[in-house]
């Protein structure tokens, strides 16, 4: 693969800090152009950016001088990733794609856009077809990809197996999402600590929503939508990373009991398995049998944070199925997603 020089939108905050710690060494993606807000501007990037993550800042990055969020400041890259926050990603993305530069973006705001691949690439990759339909570059060559809602990864991620075998008629599910998914600085501590908040504003609309785009069918230019139910209640818990999802799911063709269920989780074969993605895990989806399993604290950075964890598969009383699913929510489902993303497009030549 050729070596790919990469700027980052949105590069002093949490997802840019991801990114920058995730694409360092890459074998592919060399950081190049570092962007941000007017007041980062101008500064090293040692100086503009409170680091948070848990590793030491690399010392070429520190020294790179930070630009303004502007397509004339990143004619030297091939691609940029965005970690925009939502109340600004829309303008900017969207003129970075007009001029020409593709964005693999981590915001929501071009999400449910209909010709924008909303992207797991275990689950969808013929959903890139979408970028041929694009416009916003005359030529093509700007476009958008985006990853979807941090907990929407593991929730699709697990019932990707479910529908191709049984049809999923309906689905109901509690997330417990770590206070790293609210980014920096977060949650109050005093709101958080020995309590869980049980409400995420706006997170629970995405939860009903992107699924059905994620697990719907392409069909020319467009995707029509997965088409069943999902009821979601989405809650904050005092844990750091792992999003965790408690899911009950009912089907058309009903398995005879979970031991099925287990054992397609662990025959499932995901469609990345033979293109050497760099950051694409071993085991997508893995199934501990341990009954106390999975665990954030113990399991959210298993092979690399790029992992979805599967347990207490059983049979229910109400719904068919239920199990628990979990996954890093700023790796899987934001940074690493997004890098993983880019890697899949690479492969299939629109980078």
């Amino acid at each position: 693969m050729k070596s790919f020089n990469v700027g980052i939108l949105g590069a002093t905050g949490a997802v840019g800090q991801k990114f920058i710690r995730l694409l360092d060494g890459h074998p592919w993606f060399n950081i190049g152009t570092l962007g941000a807000s007017g007041r980062s501007a101008g500064k090293k990037y040692g100086i503009a950016a409170r680091w948070v993550e848990s590793i030491a800042l690399p010392g070429d990055i520190a020294e790179k001088t930070v630009t303004s969020c502007t397509p004339d400041n990143f004619k030297n890259v091939d691609f940029v990733f965005s970690g925009l926050d939502s109340s600004v990603a829309g303008e900017i993305e969207s003129d970075f794609a007009k001029a020409g530069i593709p964005v693999i973006s981590n915001a929501k705001n071009f999400r449910m856009n209909e010709h924008v691949p909303l992207l797991v690439p275990e689950v969808n990759p013929d959903h890139t077809e979408l970028i041929k339909h694009q416009t916003f570059h005359e030529k093509g060559d700007g476009w958008i990809v985006t990853n979807p809602n941090c907990v929407v990864v593991p929730l699709v991620m697990a019932l990707k197996p479910l529908h191709e075998k049984f049809g999923i008629q309906s689905v109901i599910l509690t997330s417990m999402q770590a206070i790293s998914g609210a980014g920096y600085p977060g949650v109050p501590s005093l709101d958080i600590l020995g309590n869980v908040i049980p409400l995420i504003p706006g997170e629970e609309s995405k939860i009903h929503t992107e699924p059905l785009k994620l697990l719907g069918a392409l069909e020319g230019d467009h995707i029509t939508f997965a088409d069943f139910p999902i009821q979601a209640t989405a809650t904050r818990v005092p844990v750091r990373n792992g999003h965790m999802l408690s899911v009950s799911v009912s089907f058309h063709e009903k398995p005879k009991n979970e031991n099925i269920v287990i054992d397609m989780f662990k025959q499932w074969k995901s469609p990345l398995s033979s293109l050497n993605l760099p950051s694409a895990p071993e085991h997508p989806l893995f199934v501990y049998d341990e009954e106390r399993y999975p665990q954030p604290l113990l399991h959210a950075d298993e092979e690399k944070g790029m992992r979805t964890a599967i347990g207490r598969v059983r049979s229910g009383g109400v719904m068919d199925i239920s199990f628990i699913a979990m996954a890093h929510n700023t790796i899987r489902g934001a940074a690493g997603g997004a890098i993983l993303n880019a890697e899949l497009l690479a492969v299939k030549k629109f980078l």
